[in-house]
């Protein structure tokens, strides 16, 4: 055995025992469904030009998620109540310290405005004309400003970046095209005094106070100003300052004034019972997710269940170390996650059963370098796509769907790390002796598995019926759209809004028992919490009265006396500008997959990537409607894990397709490569997919309400993607190569590509 595979392996150790240490040392940040938190409700108050409306109200809404986002408290709930009242619930605010801190930093009254600065003045001076003010500024000084230029609402956007690769940190401002032809205006009246002069310098003040007062770069023309509707404020920033400064000037202003009429801590959304349940499933999942691989891999599946006990834990101290907020439906996919990083091991044993029954002479281990080597392309295209969609959702969404791609590219990188790294040096250390070597079935890679034995057997023409495929596919849909705009789409309080419910009782009960009683009533999917201001808070849907008094009455056969605190009608949390960025980001991402698969193969392969994926997502909310399942956030969360399935899935049966018709001869035909390379990538979906349905098949009996519907959406997800990757993306694919050819590479460039995989390393 080399000297290099026992360094590897104590870099390998080495890495699992930092994160180890990080993960006994640090403590994750729960979200509201497992920990609690503050809840806060404030009241807007309007001016004759700017009324309380809904409207407004849900403006001042939108501006207020970016002071919570600056909080750095994830996974928060922002909701309008009745049509002038704003709910705000941050996890993990526990104390009261914490809670009052928070309730000063969201519901200040904020106005932002940018003055011209005339000079520096004494802390007592008066201003030397009507109209100008004296305040003070950031570093101490006392200035005299003339009155305001640009208002708050002028002020587009605000962010902390770094320019050209600088390590500098500088706030970056937009304004809109009012705001920039001022700005334009005021930077070149002030360029026209010499450096150092206060007059060269602007005032932007919240609240005030100067909170910023940069001098006009030297670079710039006197009456020529800073034009182009943007502006940098640069200065010795540090990271956290530069964000802080443009958190305050982008949520600096807001339409009305708000005033905090109640505050509160809140118990977990989620009971512990629920949350031990999908724990449960969890850890039986994973276990019988290990048992399966090891079944049909031998000795390289155990060392890979190996490497996939060491991807949780990879998974788990990048979310601790990176402060992320861990909530029930992201530890569900995690989990899910844990199933899905086998697929890279799979890939590679596959690889390396087809090497090893081609050349059984070259020994296992040279099999298992080939079988890497000749699966790398798949796996970085497949994760490159997820990477490209993650990261998208996450610079483009807000509120979940942010908070879903910093999970998901947390499971990415750490599932790469697992297969690629730690699984590669494990494998190597188990075939890299003469025990296995003279025994190569216990090794698992000596033969093939019996499903490919079975197709290389029946060699199965599915190409062929692609008519067929993609009619029953297009029925399908047809169904699943009628599903969707006859049946309709139950949404859920987080779309649709509803009313919050505060009840007290005269016995004391737990919150198990309020819950099962809201669900006995009618309403299981009900969010019931404990609180400090009255014994049980209850979230639902648009109900009736009549609906109401059903809870009452239910609450009154287990808690006695029951008294409504507060009854309250609540807005959607998923309001409409966090719709739109949620369809801007899934817009943008899937362009982006689309874009990077047609550099990486033809832009035929991507749009057939895409419309499968379409299909998948489709079939799935189609399926919900006809059952009356709610659409609600976890459901959200599952879509977006199908369109991560869809196209690893597809992703991988393209490198197979490319991969043949680039070693093909002239006379063979697109349609036959095609089944070939489908037929060849069975057996890894098969094993793939059967190892995440352990998982999830346990999350939906054992997960408790919570996950069920999450579960069921990702099972039924899973198999509509593992179809589809064969019988609508693949027949798409060959009926657009008959219109877009793609072209074939020469034939010595690919076998010396091949023999080069083969090296030794």
């Amino acid at each position: 055995m080399s000297r290099g595979v026992w360094i590897r392996f104590a870099l390998v150790l080495g890495l699992l025992v930092g994160c180890l240490a990080l993960a006994i040392n640090v403590k994750p940040n729960l979200g509201l469904d497992l920990k609690g938190g503050a809840q806060f409700v404030f009241q807007a108050e309007g001016t004759e030009q700017t009324p309380a409306s809904a409207e407004n109200v849900d403006k001042t809404l939108e501006v207020l998620r970016g002071r919570v986002d600056a909080l750095g408290v994830a996974e928060s709930t922002l909701v309008r109540q009745g049509q002038d009242r704003i709910l705000v619930e941050l996890p993990g605010v526990t104390s009261d310290e914490e809670a009052q801190d928070a309730e000063e930093r969201i519901g200040t009254t904020a106005k932002l405005t940018i003055h011209e600065i005339l000079s520096t003045v004494e802390v007592d001076a008066k201003p030397s004309k009507q109209g100008n003010e004296v305040l003070p500024s950031e570093d101490g000084e006392t200035l005299e400003v003339g009155p305001t230029v640009i208002q708050g609402d002028e002020v587009t956007g605000a962010s902390a970046v770094q320019r050209d690769q600088s390590v500098a940190w500088v706030v970056a401002i937009d304004f809109n095209g009012k705001g920039g032809d001022t700005w334009a205006d005021i930077t070149g009246k002030a360029a026209c005094n010499p450096s150092g002069d206060p007059k060269r310098r602007i005032a932007i003040v919240l609240d005030g106070e100067v909170i910023s007062s940069p001098q006009v770069d030297t670079g710039v023309g006197c009456d020529v100003g800073i034009r182009g509707g943007s502006t940098d404020i640069t200065g010795d920033f540090s990271s956290s300052e530069a964000k802080e400064l443009a958190a305050l000037i982008e949520g600096g202003s807001l339409p009305l004034d708000l005033t905090a009429i109640s505050d509160r801590l809140v118990g977990p959304s989620l009971g512990a019972a629920a949350i031990d349940a999908s724990l449960e499933a969890g850890i039986i999942g994973i276990i019988l997710t290990g048992l399966f691989i090891i079944f049909v891999y031998r000795l390289v599946g155990f060392a890979a269940t190996i490497a996939l006990a060491s991807y949780a834990l990879l998974a788990y101290a990048m979310l601790v170390g990176l402060g992320s907020t861990l909530t029930l439906p992201g530890l569900a996919g995690f989990v899910l996650a844990i199933g899905m990083a086998i697929d890279a091991n799979v890939l590679v044993f596959e690889r390396a059963r087809e090497e090893y029954v081609a050349y059984p002479s070259a020994g296992l281990r040279r099999a298992l370098q080939v079988g890497f080597n000749k699966a790398w392309s798949a796996i970085i295209d497949s994760n490159v796509t997820t990477l490209l969609a993650a990261g998208l959702l996450f610079f483009l969404g807000s509120g979940p769907i942010k908070g879903f791609g910093v999970t998901l590219t947390i499971g990415v990188v750490a599932s790469m790390v697992s297969a690629l790294i730690i699984a590669r040096v494990l494998c190597d250390l188990a075939v890299a002796n003469k025990p296995v070597s003279d025994r190569p079935a216990i090794s698992g890679l000596s033969h093939h598995g019996k499903v490919r034995l079975w197709l290389d057997k029946k060699n199965p023409q599915l190409v062929k019926r692609r008519t067929t495929w993609l009619g029953i596919s297009a029925a399908a849909l047809i169904v699943a759209l009628t599903g969707i705009f006859w049946q309709g789409l139950q949404l859920g309080v987080e779309f649709t809004g509803g009313r919050q419910l505060d009840y007290s009782v005269s016995k004391d009960i737990t919150i198990e028992q309020a819950r099962t009683a809201v669900a006995d009533a009618g309403f299981a999917e009900a969010v019931v919490q404990t609180a400090d201001t009255a014994d049980f808070t209850v979230r639902t849907g648009d109900i009736s009265n009549a609906d109401e008094q059903r809870i009452e009455e239910e609450l009154g056969k287990v808690g006695g006396t029951v008294t409504k605190v507060d009854d309250q009608r609540i807005g959607s949390s998923l309001g409409n500008e966090l719709r739109n960025n949620a369809l801007i980001a899934f817009g943008v991402a899937f362009a982006a997959q689309l874009l990077y698969l047609a550099i990486r193969f033809k832009w035929t392969f991507g749009v057939a990537a895409v419309l499968a994926m379409a299909h998948d997502v489709i079939l799935v909310t189609g399926l919900f409607a006809w059952l009356n399942k709610p659409i609600d956030g976890i459901f959200l969360a599952a879509a977006m894990t199908i369109v991560g399935l869809s196209v690893n899935d597809t992703v991988v049966v393209f490198d197979r397709i490319r991969e043949r018709w680039w070693g093909s001869k002239p006379e063979d035909d697109f349609k036959d490569v095609a089944n070939l390379a489908a037929v060849e990538t069975i057996p890894r979906t098969v094993n793939t997919g059967l190892g995440a349905m352990f998982i999830l098949a346990a999350l939906a009996v054992l997960g408790g309400d919570s996950l069920q519907d999450f579960a069921i959406a990702l099972l039924v997800g899973l198999v509509v993607g593992t179809f589809s990757s064969v019988f609508v993306a693949t027949p798409l694919l060959t009926y657009f190569h008959e219109k877009f050819p793609m072209s074939r590479v020469k034939r010595e460039k690919v076998e010396r590509a091949v023999e080069d995989s083969g090296a030794v390393v």
